[in-house]
């Protein structure tokens, strides 16, 4: 008891000594009245930046091949056998930096053409904002289906666009994420086929050798598990992730 009240005290010392030796800033946010509209259109640009922020992850996970990537690499999971191997952590940040490689391309048309340009003072605001959405528009319309995107432009009633550039992004969106769900599920189905023949090989084998109470997951587990290194799975995998989005999904 008197050791860790010890302890307390030094660590109580450090604290206050680290207070008197370095300058803490003070970051103050308040609302106040003010009569210049400058003031006021800056406050709306901190206040619409705060809120992208708030939605950069849903516009990371829809937006971009987020949604493919971690749903085919769930199935392959499932597809396996293992619970819990590899860890949702693991999981999530391989769909990350899958994520990050593909979409490198467009981030850095979005940087050349909207982010450069607004800094050097060539773009206002609204001509910055049109310049960055458009490699995404041009992203999105490659891997969304006809079929997807007229349904939500049925749906909506809007006027048909005559152009890439005049389909509306409020229909774009949704389209994307379906047609994205679409072939993630396809590429699912066919990972899941070599290991459902493995499994029934297994539930076979242990049915014609009377081995009725052997549960045919703890067999065909390790050979699926061996199956997937010799013919180097991870490889294969992510090869097929990355073509999917160079070919047009």
């Amino acid at each position: 008891m008197k050791k860790s009240g010890t302890i307390l005290a030094v660590i109580l010392l450090v604290l206050s000594a680290s207070r008197t030796a370095w300058a803490v800033p003070q970051i103050d946010i308040s609302v106040g009245s003010t009569d210049s509209p400058a003031e006021l259109v800056t406050g709306l640009k901190i206040l619409a930046l705060l809120t992208i922020l708030a939605l950069a992850p849903a516009i990371l996970m829809t937006l971009t091949s987020f949604t493919r990537i971690v749903i085919i690499l769930s199935f392959l999971r499932t597809a396996i056998g293992t619970q819990n191997a590899p860890p949702n952590q693991v999981m999530i940040g391989l769909s990350l930096f899958l994520t990050f490689f593909i979409m490198a391309p467009v981030g850095e048309k979005i940087n050349d053409t909207a982010l450069i340009p607004y800094k050097e003072g060539q773009l206002n605001d609204e001509q910055a904002l049109e310049a960055a959405m458009a490699p995404m528009r041009e992203f999105m319309l490659q891997y969304t289906r006809e079929k997807d995107l007229m349904l939500f432009y049925e749906v909506s009633e809007l006027p048909l666009p005559k152009t890439a550039e005049e389909v509306a992004f409020r229909a774009l969106v949704p389209a994307f994420i379906i047609s994205e769900l679409k072939t993630a599920f396809e590429m699912g189905f066919m990972l899941f086929i070599p290991f459902i023949v493995l499994d029934i090989a297994i539930a076979s084998m242990l049915m014609s050798m009377g081995m009725i109470m052997l549960p045919p997951a703890l067999i065909s587990l390790p050979l699926k598990l061996m199956l997937f290194v010799v013919v180097d799975g991870w490889n294969l995998i992510i090869s097929s992730i990355v073509k999917s989005f160079s070919g047009g999904g």
